[in-house]
């Protein structure tokens, strides 16, 4: 039994129905992730869906808690333990919209977190929770470079908002263009103001 149609349905677990759910959030919007939507993809009946989840709320919570998980909490713990020197998280950070393809999608899943964040609370949560957390931490990385806590927040939020840029205009310019912009950040940021 290697695919997912042979599987009994106790196989079928809450992270498949999360991937899917995603894959549809991203794809089609947040109107389209819908239970009969999902179980015609993952091809089992809607009453499987129930074994995990109380109804459609619990699993867009459930997409949101696994989105924030990967893309903040792990992210930051991957970041945090990779270099000891504060100007190595640096290039790390404004290297993210680089990655490749988990770059890529990873920027395609917050595009449609965010664009569902316009209208639903629960989503606007999770998303300015996420923000904040990460705003954090990379003003912690500024606050390791001796610079006081409100430049410190002011440079998390223009390294921030340089990744966000980048992530979601990835098509506007070259390669090389994309890193000349990356090494001006890099030293902007890290430059005492006169």
């Amino acid at each position: 039994m290697d695919t997912a149609t042979d599987r009994p349905r106790s196989a079928l677990t809450p992270e498949r129905w999360i991937e899917a759910a995603t894959a549809v959030l991203v794809d089609h919007g947040i109107d389209s992730v819908r239970v009969d939507v999902l179980a015609r993809a993952l091809k089992v009946t809607r009453g499987s869906f129930y074994w995990h989840f109380r109804d459609r709320e619990d699993l867009l919570r459930a997409v949101l808690q696994a989105w924030r998980t990967h893309a903040t909490e792990q992210l930051t713990k991957r970041l945090e333990s990779a270099h000891d020197d504060p100007r190595e998280q640096i290039r790390d950070l404004i290297s993210l919209p680089f990655r490749g393809r988990a770059a890529a999608r990873a920027a395609r899943i917050e595009l449609a977190i965010r664009a569902w964040a316009r209208r639903d609370a629960m989503a606007r949560a999770f998303v300015d929770e996420a923000d904040a957390a990460r705003m954090g931490y990379i003003a912690q990385v500024f606050s390791s470079l001796g610079f006081g806590i409100v430049e410190a927040r002011a440079r998390a939020f223009l390294l921030y908002s340089y990744e966000l840029g980048e992530s979601l205009l990835a098509a506007q310019g070259g390669e090389t263009q994309r890193q000349e912009r990356a090494r001006l950040v890099e030293r902007l940021l890290q430059a005492p103001l006169p």
